[in-house]
């Protein structure tokens, strides 16, 4: 699944990250040349959807601060050059050959975990 897609799937996990860029970006700007102007018109506009899935699509691994402040935890283990991954103490016995399928894999599911923990309950 694309980072789009799961922005796009997770509506409330998708915020959440979002907000996580958005927070790294403004701390980023603590830089004294960096005009509150414009520190203002970014909180303003937000960051969109196709910017952040782009970060996630490239670098996927980012997203694992963002799972840990949400108790979300990714372990990514590498066993005879496979990797697998564990969340939360649940392995996936999948095996795949690259990190960074690992990791996309991984935190598709963090997603979903995150977006089932934001949702309310469904009352009967």
């Amino acid at each position: 699944m694309t980072g789009l897609e799961l922005l796009e799937k997770y509506p409330l996990a998708g915020k959440i990250v979002k907000d996580w860029f958005l927070s790294q970006m403004l701390e980023s700007f603590k830089d004294s040349t960096v005009p509150d102007d414009f520190k203002s018109y970014m909180l303003e506009q937000g960051i969109e959807n196709d910017k952040v899935a782009i970060l996630i699509d490239v670098n996927p691994r980012v997203l694992l601060d963002v799972f840990d402040e949400n108790e979300i935890f990714i372990s990514i283990n590498i066993t005879d050059r496979k990797f697998t991954y564990r969340i939360d103490n649940v392995v996936n016995p999948t095996e795949y050959s690259t990190r960074k399928e690992c990791e996309l894999i991984s935190i598709t599911r963090a997603f979903e975990i995150l977006e089932n923990k934001l949702s309310p309950e469904e009352e009967e």
